[in-house]
């Protein structure tokens, strides 16, 4: 019996529909998803990008709306939820209901209609963030602690997303939560705009830079996603490298790999927080968080360590 061809057949016949598919991690997902032979639904808010995707079937949805394509989870298996609006944006009164209702609503409208409709799926793969947990200098976080900071904007919309998460549980059903780090890629998300200033003479560490960055490289997290639609496993897990390390140290790697120099003094908090408001947080806070639980359910990491990580996202 080949038993590598039974695999690649039960593969093929998956049909997985992702939320959010327009975004870094998404686009990524997509792709890779594409190249291991899996079926592929998407569901978006933009009715011009319906169908615009070669071997994608693309749904219109607008959960603030209560509105979904039902056709969107006809024989899918699992779900991989990424929808959500950026966070990285004035967090004004408006914003602050967009944010947080783009992402506890969408999980709603998913959960009520699999429900009403009775689609047979069973797993949900959901996408959160280490902003659940407590500014700390000191502790290093796993995925049973509970110290969140009830006065952090960031970690109550976290701590509500996986609320919304946590509607699907059923004997039948598992919810997996990844809790997603600072993620490294060459072309969106944080990294480019810590690469500018520094390509610039213009790099400096964010306020002390003794705030710790718990990052993981893009290619990581995708494989992160893959392993657990495969390995078919439910519950929260840390989505960063091993490796977490200090801002002034992401920093002083990105311009030893670029080649440039660091002589401006270091940006105050006041300053951040003066431009950027209660946003300043995201770069401000610190969060040392750990990866074990996810290694031990079997993933290997391809880059351990942020050196390697940039040289391979900045050098290719």
């Amino acid at each position: 019996m080949n038993h590598n061809y039974d695999y690649i057949i039960l593969i093929m016949s998956k049909r997985i529909l992702i939320t959010g598919s327009s975004g870094l991690v998404g686009k990524a997902l997509v792709k890779s998803l594409l190249d291991q032979g899996y079926l592929i639904n998407v569901l978006t808010t933009q009715k011009k990008s319906i169908n615009k995707h070669e071997n994608v079937n693309s749904f219109f949805w607008n959960p603030l709306k209560n509105q979904i394509d039902l056709q969107s989870l006809e024989n899918v298996e699992c779900i991989i939820n990424l929808a959500g609006a950026p966070i990285a944006q004035r967090w004004t009164k408006k914003a602050r209901e967009i944010i947080t209702n783009s992402r506890v609503m969408s999980l709603q409208l998913l959960a009520h209609t699999i429900k009403t409709h009775n689609f047979p799926i069973n797993h949900l793969i959901s996408a959160s963030a280490i902003g659940v947990y407590a500014n700390s200098m000191t502790h290093y976080y796993e995925e049973k602690d509970t110290a969140f900071n009830s006065n952090s904007f960031l970690s109550s919309v976290v701590r509500k997303w996986e609320v919304a998460a946590r509607i699907f549980d059923s004997e039948n059903f598992k919810t997996s939560i990844l809790r997603i780090g600072i993620v490294l890629d060459k072309n969106e998300g944080a990294l480019p705009k810590l690469i500018f200033p520094v390509r610039n003479f213009l790099g400096a560490f964010f306020g002390s830079g003794n705030q710790w960055q718990s990052w993981i490289h893009i290619d990581d997290l995708v494989s992160i996603f893959s392993h657990i639609i495969k390995q078919e496993i439910g519950g929260v897990f840390n989505a960063v490298a091993p490796n977490p390390v200090r801002q002034s140290e992401l920093v002083t790697k990105i311009a030893s790999v670029l080649k440039k120099p660091l002589f401006l003094p270091k940006i105050p908090d006041y300053l951040l927080k003066l431009f950027l408001g209660d946003m300043s947080a995201i770069i401000l806070e610190s969060q040392r968080v750990c990866s074990k639980k996810i290694q031990q359910s079997g993933y290997k990491f391809k880059f351990h360590e942020i050196g390697p990580a940039l040289e391979n996202i900045l050098r290719s």
